[in-house]
C-alpha cells in the first residue's frame, strides 16, 4: 500500500517513511500476524498504515477508513490491536540512559543551558477527552535530544512511580513539583544573583520538556483530540510515545502539514503526581550547593 505515495506523501500522511514504516511493521509483526493470518484480511503493513494515519491525523474512524479503504469498524479494530502492540513495547524504547551513556546525557544538557549534573526533564500533561468526562495524566522525563526516557501515563489519582536513577543525577522539574534531592525545582524568589543565575539555567534546560511535548503533539494530533473510548486512550497515548522515540532515533523529520482534526489543547499542564515525600532541609542543601559551586 506504501508504494502508491512518494516519501514525501508518507511523512505528511503517516509521519514516517517507507523505510520507517517497514521498521515498524517487523516490530509488530511477530504479534499481528497470528491475527492476520487467522482472519485472510489485512496485512501487517496494511494495518501499520492505518493505524499510523490515525495517529497522524486524530480523524474520526469514518474519515481514516474513506482515505484509505476500509470501513469504519476496520479501522477500530486495527487501531486497537496495534496500539496494544506498541504500548507493550513500551520498555523496550523507553528507558534511562544507560551507565556509559550517562556522561554524554550531561554533557548535551551542560550544553543546551548550563546545568550541571542533569540526566532529565521532567514534566506533566492532563489530557481531557472531547466531552471533558475523561482526563489521563501524563508525565514524561525527556533527554536534551527529545528523546523521552520514563513516562506514566494513569488516571487520575494512580500513584506515579518517582523511583528515577537518583544516584546518577538530577531531574529538573517546574515550581509545582517537591524539591527533592534529584528532581531540581527553581527558586520561587531568588535572593542572590546566583541563585537568578540558577533559576535562567533550570528554565533554558527545561525548556527541552516542553518541546518534546510540543513535537509530540505535532507529529500525532490523536493526542490533541481524544476522541476514543477511555479504556483505549492509555495505550494509544504509550503507542505514540513508543512511535515518538523511534522517529526520534531514526532522525524522521517532522512534517507541519495542517491536520485533518481540530487540535483541542491539553489542559492543566505541568501537574505533578502525587509524591508523598514533603521538602526537606537535605533537599535545599542540594541545590544550595548546585549554586554555590556552579553559579
Amino acid at each position: 500500500m506504501s508504494e502508491q505515495y512518494t516519501n514525501e506523501e508518507l511523512y505528511a500522511r503517516f509521519r514516517f517513511g517507507n523505510a520507517d514504516i517497514k521498521y515498524i511493521a517487523d516490530l509488530v509483526r511477530p504479534e499481528l500476524q497470528r491475527r492476520t493470518r487467522r482472519s485472510h484480511s489485512l496485512s501487517v503493513e496494511e494495518q501499520v498504515l492505518i493505524a499510523l494515519r490515525f495517529y497522524a491525523s486524530g480523524s474520526f474512524y469514518q474519515v481514516v477508513g474513506d482515505s484509505i479503504g476500509v470501513d469504519k469498524s476496520t479501522v477500530s479494530k486495527v487501531v486497537k490491536a496495534l496500539s496494544v502492540t506498541l504500548a507493550s513495547l513500551v520498555n523496550q524504547f523507553v528507558c534511562f540512559p544507560r551507565d556509559d551513556q550517562i556522561s554524554q546525557t550531561k554533557r548535551k544538557f551542560l550544553l543546551l543551558g548550563s546545568m550541571p549534573n542533569t540526566i532529565g526533564v521532567i514534566g506533566c500533561t492532563r489530557y481531557i477527552n472531547r466531552k471533558g468526562r475523561h482526563s489521563i495524566n501524563i508525565q514524561l522525563v525527556g533527554d536534551a535530544d527529545l528523546l523521552i526516557t520514563n513516562c506514566v501515563v494513569k488516571w487520575p489519582g494512580s500513584v506515579h512511580n518517582a523511583r528515577i536513577l537518583r544516584e546518577n543525577g538530577i531531574i529538573l522539574g517546574g515550581s509545582a513539583y517537591p524539591l527533592l534531592p534529584w528532581l531540581m525545582t527553581p527558586f520561587l524568589a531568588p535572593n542572590t544573583p546566583e541563585q537568578a543565575h540558577f533559576n535562567t539555567a533550570h528554565s533554558k534546560t527545561r525548556c527541552a520538556i516542553e518541546r518534546l511535548n510540543g513535537v509530540l503533539k505535532r507529529r500525532f494530533a490523536c493526542l490533541n483530540y481524544l476522541r476514543v473510548e477511555p479504556q483505549g486512550v492509555c495505550n494509544i497515548i504509550l503507542a505514540c510515545i513508543v512511535l515518538h522515540n523511534i522517529a526520534t532515533k531514526r532522525n524522521v523529520p517532522l512534517c507541519d502539514e495542517v491536520n485533518d482534526a481540530p487540535a483541542e489543547p491539553a489542559e492543566n499542564e505541568d501537574i505533578p503526581p502525587t509524591f508523598s515525600q514533603n521538602e526537606r532541609v537535605t533537599d535545599h542543601a542540594v541545590r544550595d550547593a548546585i549554586v554555590r559551586n556552579y553559579f
